[in-house]
């Protein structure tokens, strides 16, 4: 027996039982998660506003109410603000003084999202706005004079703008503030995408269409609604808005140029903008970012300066100093051509125009980018992966040295609010749903002390048993060490083995880490009593460069023995029966989910996730090509189909034995249904049992709750039949019981049959 790597030795003692007031996750439970998020510190660091959305799985709808929490006191000081059990209140924001903060809430009889107002000590919300469309987005002026929202018919949204003063005083002396009308400040000819106030308030910039496609709207309106693949759309130009005046001035005006985003610089001398290109078929994709290119303006002149000039290379917007004397930027290693090297920052002193940009981390195998900065602009600082973590990092604008700051056993990311200057650390631990912290200062986010903890959706989690989660090594084929993570199943006694899910990640450039529930809800498999391995297998982001472009050129042969060497390692230790294993996953895990079922008959069964079969049909067929053609070998399709084909599982198809459920959503953008189409007309014509669940929507991932439910019931179902010999694979009444019984219903693997 090969020798345990430390990760797993510490863990392998016997696991006491669940108590009595413990049981199993189901998939219900899963369903019925809430999610907290909006996160909004208020300006003083005293308090944060948040949302909770909860699901409703009876009616198949959400709910979203606002909550608020000390930033001192934290989780105690909880308490919930709306009470609204039909309606959604989100997006809030503080009023400067923090005597009150607005939101967003479509509890009015137009449906609408409109505006209100409340105070942080409770009584009712008021209504501020009663516009037509609704509010798309708004924000309070730097200089506290206003409050400004977007509004308007789809590609014709504008600005408008309320008096903050009439605001408090409409508050104050509980007159309607609805009588204060919303100024309107801009009449462009069409709507306004992204827009942000000039650092003293005194000016928005906004960029914008060069025209309303009247034409568009008046032939969809008629009923011509034929979607044009890439069509022609107008460019975008950058703005400026002179508050006072109302007068607008245009910045940019390059036919070669669109204007997709900006960031203006915090002493607002300086705009970075991404410029994306004219051409249709390079602005008009998925992958348009590869096209874009960044510049920098100074706001006082108008002079333009292009930064980069690439093709098929993606940088991250510009990001400045908080004194804007240096600007920065992530982009990988390699800036002359696409590959994937891993992103390094580019740094050089803002007013150096023509100068060359400084490369920060070079000897970090791993990407960097820009999160935030240190207040003296001598430290950046950036969140990335470890092997089976996520932890935060820091990097030295002087020297370009990196160095971990962080070193939880969990998958966190640590962020500043740019207005407060508060610390939050998103966090999420095997036992943990995702959660919020706050630490004072950052030079204790090291020290788990001094944590306070902020949120707590789902407490009824604790009254879950949960397999232990534990990070494994093992030596792959060609002798490297490969990573992932194990679930063991609940109640695990050691010297038993125990049937095994495979769980592969999709990605590939992605990883399985120390979070809650991860591996298409590994939780619920540990407790139905499987052993659920999570391979980081090459291909793998958070391992070096090397181990994630080691599959370029042979795209599954490495990934495929790291899987099949991990499996081996858990059997070799004693935990996993050879004899009871199933695989599953969706996107690249379902490409390795097809790949397996053509090169090996040692599963009982598979189940397949939006997965390729084939890809040179798959080129054609998906919103994204520079970097399939990469990983195949960079070879261009059209002039040599032969790597393709060598690659694709459907090749070698009439190898296939394992059974193999296919699941798929019908308009999938990304691996297009007609790949899984081609998996499931082989199975059938070579008789290998097989079933299609094709799911409605033109998502990725399946996009409402109850399918996703009957994915994972019937994916359970066809493990439980073909890896354990239980129950008579999918029935519908396993996931209509659930509309019956409500809460009670456990939609889980009961060990005697069925799922």
């Amino acid at each position: 027996m090969r020798r345990a790597s430390l990760a797993l030795t510490a863990v392998l003692l016997l696991a006491a039982p669940a108590t009595a007031q413990e049981r199993p996750m189901t998939w219900l439970d899963m369903q019925q998660l809430a999610r907290a998020g909006s996160w909004t510190p208020s300006p003083d660091g005293s308090w944060m506003l948040y949302t909770i959305s909860t699901p409703d799985w009876q009616e198949d709808e959400s709910q979203t109410d606002l909550h608020m929490v000390s930033l001192r006191d934290g989780l105690p000081s909880s308490r919930r603000l709306t009470f609204t059990e039909e309606y959604d209140e989100t997006d809030p924001a503080w009023s400067p003084d923090v005597g009150f903060f607005v939101f967003l809430s479509d509890r009015g009889e137009d449906g609408e999202d409109q505006l209100y107002m409340m105070r942080p000590d409770g009584g009712e919300a008021r209504k501020i706005t009663e516009v037509p469309e609704g509010v798309s987005d708004y924000a309070f002026s730097p200089d506290n004079e206003w409050l400004v929202f977007r509004s308007g018919e789809s590609g014709m949204e504008q600005l408008h703008a309320l008096e903050f003063g009439a605001l408090r005083s409409a508050l104050d002396n509980g007159t309607d503030a609805l009588a204060n009308a919303p100024v309107q400040l801009t009449e462009e000819p069409a709507g306004i995408d992204s827009w942000d106030f000039a650092p003293d308030g005194s000016a928005i910039y906004f960029n914008r269409p060069d025209h309303f496609d009247e034409a568009e709207k008046e032939r969809r309106e008629a009923g011509f609604t034929v979607d044009i693949r890439n069509a022609v759309t107008p460019l975008s130009q950058l703005y400026r808005l002179d508050v006072a005046s109302g007068a607008v001035r245009q910045l940019t005006s390059d036919p070669e140029v669109s204007v997709e985003g900006f960031e203006i610089s915090p002493d607002g001398a300086w705009i970075g903008y991404r410029g994306g290109s004219a051409e249709r078929y390079e602005r008009n994709i998925t992958g348009s970012r590869l096209y874009q290119d960044l510049f920098l303006m100074e706001t006082a002149t108008g002079a333009i300066e292009r930064l980069t000039n690439n093709f098929e290379v993606g940088e991250s917007g510009l990001s400045f100093s908080p004194d804007s004397r240096l600007i920065a930027f992530s982009a990988p290693d390699d800036l002359t051509r696409y590959t994937m090297t891993e992103n390094r920052i580019y740094l050089r002193e803002t007013g150096d125009r023509g100068g060359e940009f400084r490369k920060l981390g070079e000897d970090f195998d791993n990407s960097l980018s820009v999160d935030f900065w240190s207040e003296d602009g001598g430290t950046i600082y950036f969140n990335a992966g470890v092997k089976v973590t996520t932890q935060l990092h820091a990097v030295d604008v002087a020297t370009g040295e990196v160095r971990q700051i962080t070193d939880e056993r969990a998958a966190l990311s640590v962020g500043q609010d740019e207005e407060s200057g508060v610390y939050l650390i998103n966090y999420s631990d095997p036992e943990t749903p995702p959660t919020v912290f706050t630490v004072p200062s950052l030079n204790r986010v090291a020290d788990r002390g001094a944590w306070v903890q902020l949120v707590e959706a789902n407490p009824q989690v604790d009254q879950l048993a949960l397999g232990r989660e534990v990070e494994v090594e093992w030596t792959s084929s060609d002798g490297k060490r490969v990573g992932g993570v194990l679930v063991y199943p609940v109640g695990y006694q050691e010297g038993t083995r125990y049937p095994l899910i495979v769980a592969i990640h999709g990605g590939p450039a992605s990883a399985d880490v120390l979070r809650f529930n991860g591996g298409y809800g590994a939780q619920v498999y540990a407790g139905a009593g499987y052993a659920v391995l999570k391979p980081n297998y090459r291909g793998s982001r958070n391992y070096g460069n090397a181990h994630r472009t080691d599959i370029v050129g042979d795209y599954f042969t490495m990934g495929y023995e790291d899987i099949m060497t991990g499996v081996d390692y858990l059997i070799d230790e004693g935990i996993v029966d050879p004899d009871q294993m199933g695989v599953l996953g969706w996107s690249a895990g379902g490409h390795w989910s097809n790949w397996i079922l053509t090169q090996t008959d040692r599963f009982k069964a598979i189940s397949s996730g939006a997965g390729t079969m084939n890809w040179i049909s798959m080129y054609a067929q998906s919103d994204v090509q520079r970097n399939r053609q990469f990983y195949i070998g960079d070879e261009f399709l059209y002039e040599d189909f032969d790597p393709y084909w060598d690659q694709s599982p459907l090749k070698y198809i009439a190898n296939a034995k394992t059974p193999t459920m296919i699941h798929v959503v019908e308009g999938d953008p990304r691996v297009p249904s007609p790949q899984s189409v081609e998996l499931h007309m082989a199975l059938k014509k070579l008789g290998v049992p097989t079933e299609l669940f094709m799911y409605p929507g033109r998502s990725h991932g399946i996009p409402d709750p109850r399918n996703r439910l009957v994915k994972s019931v019937s994916e359970m179902a066809w493990m439980d039949y073909y890896v354990r010999g239980m129950g008579n694979k999918f029935d519908w009444e396993m996931v209509l019981e659930t509309l019956e019984n409500g809460e009670e219903s456990q939609v889980v693997s009961d060990g005697q049959g069925g799922a």
